[in-house]
């Protein structure tokens, strides 16, 4: 029974981290030198040509005009050593622009990885970036990257964001440029001012950091040197300097969308009385604006905002699951910039938002603070019932605000608050947050929660959450120690928390061996634990989860591991049991991947073992179960532009009495792109999902659901983009009609239940 006080558990963590923050200098360790290197841009009078550099020198105009960079220094595979291949940058700006210029030599053209992809999904290519530490706070950067076919991506790099520190969802305006040639390749980069925050002063000082990644040898070269033997990335940048009289200028972005679109799909919402709708013209309108305010701060405006989503979600097993599933946010407005909205308790999961017909949002920073503040409405709860219904028709109200200051060295301390209101009901959180940074290898991160929450019929509870995270991050010895406290009555209606009523205890331990060999480049063993209590102190779960695992070059590595654990169900659980019941589980497992052929990327996982069955016949406990899992993939690209991703992901379980079978799930997935240009590109996305159940083992239904997406692109940059597509969907499944009630049963044939064609063009005006 656990009875450690929140006080005496976070005055244990201090002491330990505090005796770590003695054991090294800051900034200084392992002979990794703390003096960071100063670069002086200059001002040009014209832009620097692509062409000038194609024969692997500047030329012409550019000679001699431009700062140049040499000495790029391995982070990985080898910490420390000279980059493998040659690599070379060109800098400079002028009134409107920052330019960056690789040449990247190689003594192997033939084996650079360059693929002409949609924009961002050139993953597992050679590729150069550019980190802009616009405020130099070493906290947040701007990254810019591009392939040797000059294919972009763009994001924000967030130093101490909870295992996340690259953001892709960062969408900007800016150009790029780039060939292979016989002795290497050219990367030409145009980024605008107006496309950046920074600063509202007439001299600039920014942090900067240039890397080369050669994927073939698994080899990541930065300048100035960035040594994985200490935490952070832009924390090791160089200081730029030269930058004057610059600005983002009167920066007015204006998107209007148009949205047409046919459809045929069944109306579940009462459950007596299911039918199928139709439209066979559904047009929509809609506007997002962006005005720059002050060159640091961005206020996002969206009317009737375009939160169509033409990417669908990746597939994820939900069966014989206790708990909700996440699948990730992917509508543009609510994906910039949502790094200032984390914590490390998930209190803003921008989903909850189903049908937003109006929002705003204000990001920025000024001095050391950081502000994120956001309010929307959402349509969802008063369409999803029936006219007549007290909700029809009603909105929910969504308001978020974030403010985080700058503390210390790296440090940071915030809050948030969040509320929803809908007809008199509300939820509201509110909490205070911080991120020490101890010395070069650790950190903690703390945050306190309240809540308060009145539901529709008048009932209310409030409830606390805590979470503490003492992590240390190295090149060789690594260790997490995770604490979460959510109390009984707390609840987020924005955020995503899975479970109340816990208390949980989580360390994770790794040490890597590094011998750099000419195969094998890393390998190690690691082990995690996690207990579980609810506040009586009764013990809900316990894992321990050893591991072992080895890298090799072509971005090849294999590991295998075992999971031992207890999990205890209560009555409150399931209304089957009488008493606790527990659990014993053990599964063991093995992952793969490998690039080792750049034209094949495979990976999978493989486990087998016990899990319980949740979902057994009603009236019935659950029982334990053999269990199976796999999830596979496979990506093959036979020209450089044809990529076909292909996913099978089985989930099945077994009776131990009989071995007779209790459910198998089946995913398969093929994703089909054809890249023709830059701009041009038609994908095809064909998924098949089926349950196979026996009746006497589980309350499960057989379900067969078979999907098929087509859609045509032509985008000239994120904004201005025309969409043209189908979906139609099948399932196993008939709709029995009568005049006083409407059934849904399932068959052993397909029945169109949904299908859609829809058109969709939006252009970006820069006023």
């Amino acid at each position: 029974m656990l009875r450690v006080s929140r006080f005496a558990l976070l005055n244990i963590c201090l002491g330990l981290l505090l005796a770590g923050s003695a054991a090294a200098p800051a900034h200084a360790q392992d002979g990794v030198s703390n003096i960071r290197p100063t670069l002086v841009i200059p001002r040009v009078d014209s832009p620097p040509l692509f062409e000038d550099f194609l024969d692997m020198s500047p030329n012409g105009a550019s000679k001699g005009k431009l700062a140049k960079v040499t000495g790029f220094v391995q982070n990985l595979p080898r910490d420390g050593d000279a980059v493998s291949q040659r690599t070379e940058a060109y800098l400079g700006y002028d009134d409107e622009n920052l330019y960056a210029i690789f040449v990247c030599f190689d003594e192997r053209p033939d084996l650079i990885r360059a693929r002409m992809t949609p924009r961002e999904s050139y993953r597992g290519d050679d590729k150069v970036d550019v980190f802009l530490d616009t405020f130099h706070d070493e906290r947040r950067a701007y990254v810019f990257s591009a392939n040797p076919l000059g294919i972009q991506m763009e994001g924000r790099w967030n130093e101490g964001t909870q295992r996340r520190n690259f953001d892709s969802s960062f969408d900007t305006l800016w150009y790029s440029k780039a060939k292979v040639t016989d002795r290497g390749y050219v990367v030409w980069m145009s980024i605008p001012f107006k496309s950046l925050r920074f600063p509202a002063r007439s001299k600039q000082e920014w942090g900067i950091v240039l890397v080369r990644w050669i994927p073939r040898n698994n080899e990541s070269s930065f300048w100035p040197r960035v040594t994985s033997r200490i935490d952070g990335r832009i924390n090791q940048g160089a200081t730029l300097v030269g930058l004057e009289n610059i600005s983002a200028g009167r920066n007015l972005q204006v998107i209007p969308f148009g949205f047409f679109r046919s459809f045929r799909g069944l109306d579940t919402r009462d459950d007596n009385f299911p039918r199928f709708v139709t439209d066979n013209a559904e047009p929509d309108v809609g506007l997002d604006a962006k005005f720059v305010l002050s060159d640091s701060f961005a206020l996002d405006v969206a009317v009737n905002p375009d939160f169509s989503q033409v990417e669908s979600d990746n597939p994820q097993v939900t069966v014989n699951r206790r708990f909700e599933v996440r699948f990730p946010e992917r509508r543009p407005f609510f994906l910039e910039n949502n790094d200032f909205f984390e914590t490390p308790i998930n209190l803003f999961f921008s989903r909850r938002i189903a049908d937003p017909q109006v929002g705003l949002r204000l990001t920025g920073k000024m001095g050391p603070y950081a502000i994120g503040a956001l309010v929307a409405d959402d349509q969802s709860p008063g369409r999803a019932v029936l006219p007549g219904d007290p909700l029809h028709n009603t909105r929910a109200k969504f308001g978020v605000v974030r403010v985080n200051r700058d503390i210390f060295k790296e440090s940071t301390v915030g809050f948030l608050f969040t509320d929803r209101e809908l007809e008199g009901s509300h939820n509201r959180v509110g909490g205070v947050d911080t991120r020490l940074k101890l010395n070069p290898n650790w950190n903690l991160t703390m945050q306190a929660v309240t809540t308060s929450t009145q539901d529709l019929d008048g009932f209310t509870e409030d409830g606390p959450a805590y979470a503490v995270e003492l992590e240390r991050t190295g090149r060789q010895f690594n260790y997490d120690f995770e604490y979460e406290d959510i109390g009984v009555g707390f609840k987020t209606a924005p955020g995503f928390v899975r479970r109340r009523d816990i208390r949980s205890m989580e360390h994770r331990v790794s040490y890597r061996f590094r011998p750099e060999g000419k195969y094998l480049i890393s390998w190690g063993p690691s082990i995690s634990t996690d207990n579980l209590w609810d506040h009586n102190g009764t013990r809900l779960d316990r894992r321990v989860s050893p591991f072992l695992s080895f890298e090799f070059i072509r971005q090849t590595s294999f590991g295998l591991w075992v999971t031992s654990e207890r999990e205890r169900l209560r009555p409150e659980d399931f209304d089957a049991l009488t008493e606790n019941r527990d659990f014993a589980q053990q599964t063991k497992a093995v992952f793969f991947r490998s690039q080792y052929i750049p034209q094949v990327n495979i990976s999978g996982r493989y486990s087998s073992g016990e899990q319980i069955n949740f979902v057994p016949p009603d009236g019935q406990e659950p029982v334990l179960a053999r269990a199976t899992r796999g999830n596979f993939e496979i990506t093959l690209r036979p020209t450089s532009r044809l990529r076909n991703d292909n996913t099978y992901i089985l989930s099945q379980l077994k009776s131990f009495q009989g071995g007779e079978s209790i459910f198998t799930n089946h995913i398969i997935r093929s994703r089909w792109n054809w890249q023709f240009n830059r701009e041009f590109s038609l994908r095809v996305i064909l998924q098949y999902d089926t349950v196979l159940v026996n009746p006497a083992l589980t309350r499960l239904e057989t379900s067969k659901n078979f999907n098929a997406d087509f859609l045509f692109t032509y985008l000239v940059n994120p904004w201005t983009a025309l969409f043209v597509g189908y979906n139609g969907n099948m399932q196993n499944i008939n709709l029995l009609t009568s005049p006083t009630e409407n059934q849904t049963i399932r068959t052993p044939g397909f029945m169109h239940d949904a299908r859609q064609f829809f058109v969709k063009f939006s252009y970006l005006l820069s006023l």
